[in-house]
């Protein structure tokens, strides 16, 4: 008996969360020694967010605390600390202190529309079926609702690691998509034509929803759209790191490499010193690592993947190596797809990375003081690229994105992609051939050949203004009247490109305005405002209006 107390007593400690309560005192102190941290050792992660704005979402919250539960408390906190959009700085939900709980399925954003990917077996009528809104709210309400909660380093990190925190009851109402804190929820689903609504039960606090690599596998307990009847590469082998396949048809090698770390049967160095050696061997055209579904682990394991593919002249040719991307390719995983970009001549086929080029990452642990909540913090600054890249992402040259169905039926368009693509007359760096052309000064080919490479799809998601702008706000930059001139010619050609873009013709004023020709600053000044008149832009070239006047 005195045993079975004892393990009651531990069993009731380790459930105390539910039934600790802090004094408003307290969770204020732990607010503020939050505050004093990150200004005394973590400044240097106000880069998309300032000083002042942070501590406005402190004092905000520090005043309401009194009004809010202990989960509206942790999820203000949770904001606060994602104002920094770093996916290496936040707060976990699931921690020794506290644990919130989850709705029993896994969502999954496809290019036309969010899906249950997954659920448990007592929901077998919702897998597979498109989200329609959440609590009679539209999707695109609930999503723009939760995105605040999420450490969204760009678009595709929301996709992939964000949008699940709609699985939280704690998240729905802390943010107003449900009225209460309830152990349920109400779907509005699609499926095969038909729109319905489906409830779920939160699970046990603290039971999670059993992902692997972004989805849900099928097992006794729970279910998973895809056809079960066969596997797609891309998922094969998912208990081993990395793996291997040579497609015969296509006189190409498959690797699909899953985490940024050691294999417990064989080293990251040994694996693709296999790799290579029957690249090097056999009768290959092309080899295709896919990372898509790789969200990182210890870079120095990068080096050998690297080294190999520079030393493997036979595939380091463009056409002939191809590296899949999508929106888990996070952290580690980032750098090494920096890091091939950088050093070989590998053409990039899918979606968008999940991390900027140059970012924060690894993290320090700070306990707060009352809750002993833990919070991350990143220190490391990583940076392949660049200083002044800050890409939101590393894009793809090949653009691919997944239906739901072809998911659902093991299709691959993005493995497809790979394999079919020639390469011919294919840019890897479109701004390197660009600046070849200016530098050769052959005006013409130049003109039509960025015509050409916009209109392309090929290169849809390459930012052509972009790009173009930052070679003149270079220019621009020097002082020199040469490198004015310069700047004036790439501006003027930017705003014959991008016509109805009204940055473009706001650079075109502010470089004609270096030059002095303040008469032709203030016409492209006025055409920017009546192109963006209620706007940021339109309000920039108004300000640099009244200068002028002046």
């Amino acid at each position: 008996m005195k045993n079975i107390l004892i393990l009651l007593s531990l069993f009731l400690c380790s459930q105390l969360w539910s039934q600790k309560t802090l004094t408003t005192t307290q969770w204020q102190e732990d607010l503020r020694s939050l505050q004093n941290t990150v200004h005394k050792d973590y400044s240097h992660l106000f880069v998309k967010t300032t000083k002042e704005v942070f501590d406005a979402e402190v004092e905000a919250l520090y005043t309401d605390i009194p009004n809010l539960e202990s989960h509206e408390i942790i999820v203000g906190m949770t904001k606060i600390v994602s104002l920094f959009k770093y996916g290496h700085t936040y707060i976990s939900f699931h921690q020794k202190s506290f644990k919130f709980s989850q709705f029993p399925f896994n969502l999954y954003e496809f290019n036309n529309g969010i899906y249950i990917q997954g659920t448990h077996k007592n929901y077998p009528k919702a897998i597979g079926a498109k989200v329609i809104a959440v609590e009679g709210k539209p999707i695109s309400e609930v999503l723009k609702a939760i995105e605040p909660t999420v450490e969204v380093e760009n678009s595709q990190y929301f996709k992939a690691y964000g949008i699940n925190n709609i699985r939280y009851p704690e998240i729905l109402h802390a943010q107003k998509i449900t009225k209460t804190l309830q152990n349920t929820v109400t779907l509005t689903l699609e499926k095969n034509g038909k729109v319905f609504t489906q409830s779920f039960t939160a699970l046990e606090k603290g039971e999670r929803v059993p992902t692997h690599r972004g989805y849900v596998h099928q097992n006794e307990n729970w279910l998973n759209a895809r056809d079960q009847s066969a596997i797609p590469l891309y998922l094969k082998n998912l208990d081993k790191i990395y793996y291997y396949e040579y497609l015969a048809n296509e006189k190409a090698v498959y690797v699909r490499h899953s985490r940024i770390a050691d294999d417990p049967e064989e080293t990251t160095k040994d694996f693709y010193k296999r790799v290579f050696d029957f690249v090097e061997n056999n009768e290959v055209e092309k080899l295709i690592i896919d990372v898509r579904l790789n969200g990182g682990g210890n870079n120095y394991l990068n080096k050998d993947i690297i080294t190999g593919l520079i030393e493997t002249k036979k595939i380091n040719k463009v056409g002939k190596l191809y590296v899949i991307i999508g929106k888990h390719t996070f952290s580690a995983s980032q750098n090494l797809v920096n890091e091939i970009d950088n050093y070989t001549n590998a053409i990039f086929v899918g979606e968008p990375t999940a991390e900027n080029l140059n970012f924060w990452g690894d993290q320090n642990l700070v306990d707060l003081p009352n809750s002993n909540i833990t919070v991350s913090l990143s220190y490391a600054w990583w940076q392949n690229k660049a200083p002044w890249d800050n890409a939101e992402w590393l894009a793809p040259q090949i653009p691919v994105t997944m239906s739901y169905e072809e998911y659902a039926s093991n299709q691959d368009p993005v493995l497809d992609a790979a394999l079919k693509f020639s390469g011919k007359d294919f840019m890897r760096d479109p701004m390197q051939h660009i600046r070849e052309l200016y530098m050769a000064g052959d005006v013409e080919k130049l003109a039509s050949e960025i015509v050409k490479m916009i209109q392309d799809p090929r290169y849809v998601f390459f930012d052509f203004e972009t790009e173009l702008s930052k070679s003149g706000h270079r220019m621009l930059s020097t002082n020199r009247p040469g490198e004015i001139k310069g700047a004036i010619q790439v501006f003027s050609f930017v705003s014959q490109l991008f016509p109805n873009s009204p940055n473009a013709w706001k650079n075109l004023a502010e470089s004609y305005l270096k030059a002095g020709y303040t008469d032709k600053a203030s016409d492209l000044l006025k055409k920017t405002i009546s192109l963006d008149s209620d706007g940021a832009i339109g309000k920039a070239a108004k300000e640099m209006l009244m200068t002028i006047k002046k």
